[in-house]
Order: C-alpha cells, then structure tokens, then sequence
C-alpha cells in the first residue's frame, strides 16, 4: 500500500486551491451539494409536517399544536446527522458530474505533458453514476444492519464500506478517461488497496458536517494525482494514453 503516494495526492489537490480555475469547479461543487442537502432538508421537514398535522392529542396533556413545530425543528437537526449518510451519494454524484473539469484542472497545472484526454460521453458517465449509486444506496442499506449489532464500530465500519466503494468509483472514473475502462479496471485490481485506503481517508471527512462539502472536488482531484502516480510506477510502464 502506497500511503506516500496518497498523502502526496492530496497535498497536490490540496495546493491548487489558489489555482483559479480548479477553485471555480470547487465552488460549483459545493454549491451543488448545498443545493442537493437543502433539498432534501426541504423535503424532509415537510414530510414530518404532513405526518403530525397541527393539531394532536397526548395522554396527560390532551390535544397539543406544537407538536409539529417541535418535530420540524427536531427534523432540521436529525438531517444534519443524516447529512453524513446523505454527502455519500451526493459526492457520488458531484464526482461524476464535474470529474473531467477537475481532472483538466489538476493535468493543465500538473501533468500539461499529456495529450489531452477524451471526454467520457455523457450517456456512459449518467449510466455508470447510476449503477454505482444503485450499488451504494443498497450495499449502505444492508450495513445499517452492521450499524446496529455492532454499533461502538459503527464508524468504522462506515468508513470501510464506503471508502471501499467511493474509492473504487474515483479511481476507476479518473483512470477511464486516460486508459479506457478494460485498462482502468486492470490498474484497480493492481493497486486495489491504496486505492481502498485512500477512499477510507476521504470517506472519514464525508462524515464531518460542513468540512464534508468541498471533499467531493479534493477527492476528484486527489484521485486524478493517484491515478498519475500510480501509472508512472516503472511496472505501469507499457500504459498508454488515450487522445482525444
């Protein structure tokens, strides 16, 4: 496992943070998981308001109407809480969406060598972003059972599911565009567990509120150094890039 070479990813996405073009995908980023969070805070709050109405009865205290005042407050802060869960498919997919803008950013700064890439159709990029989010939604589904048998790990398992999977999609969406997907599978299979360990290491600001909403753009360039540095391994030697 290549530790050194993540770190060294993301320090890279990290210090084009002053570049101006990668700073506009970053705030189109956020703005964009801003948008999708409140949304579905939206959503939910009303759902809660639909559900207990404005006027109820309690034993004791009889007929209450802030019951629903209460519940949609209580809502407003379960759904930050839920935010941790709700960011995993979300910075799914921002990743898809803005990939090859991030990913130009960081070759045009980094690696302006390269030929330019070719841009992944949008019917393939909208198709595989909704396998994966199927695959995601349902595999986060079935670990709510881990969640709950083995609860003081809850984090834990968390952040190795899901850097699991959301590993596996940025490597694997970062390396497309240059090799192609037989080869971008090839190279995941090769380097499966840096590139695991470097989802775990994205996975675990996900679940931080706030903090959690520029990750998805740092991943995407996190990866794309990855992917660069990882294929420039002498053992990666006979690689070759695709041109646009």
């Amino acid at each position: 496992m290549a530790l050194t070479q993540i770190f060294k990813a993301f320090s890279l996405a990290l210090g084009q943070l002053s570049d101006p073009r990668f700073r506009r995908v970053l705030f189109m980023g956020v703005g964009l998981a801003l948008v999708l969070l409140i949304g579905a805070a939206a959503g939910f709050v009303w759902l809660i308001d639909w559900m207990t109405g404005e006027n109820n009865w309690l034993p004791i205290l009889g007929e209450v109407t802030w019951l629903d005042d209460l519940f949609s407050w209580g809502a407003a802060f379960l759904l930050l809480f839920l935010s941790v869960f709700l960011m995993i498919p979300v910075a799914s997919a921002i990743t898809s969406m803005f990939l090859d803008d991030v990913a130009d950013a960081v070759e045009a700064e980094h690696y302006p060598h390269l030929p330019t890439a070719p841009r992944v159709p949008f019917g393939d990029a909208a198709r595989d972003t909704v396998n994966f989010m199927g695959v995601l939604i349902g595999v986060n589904m079935l670990a709510l059972i881990l969640y709950v048998l083995f609860a003081p790990l809850a984090p834990l398992i968390f952040w190795t599911v899901n850097g699991f999977l959301l590993g596996r999609e940025y490597f694997t969406l970062a390396a497309i565009r240059r090799v192609g997907r037989v080869e971008a599978k090839k190279l995941r299979s090769r380097h499966m567990v840096t590139i695991w360990a470097a989802g775990v290491l994205m996975a675990m600001p996900l679940s931080i509120p706030v903090l959690n909403l520029v990750i998805p753009i740092l991943g995407a360039a996190t990866f794309t150094h990855l992917f660069h540095l990882l294929v420039s391994n002498p053992r990666e030697a006979n690689i070759q890039y695709q041109r646009r």
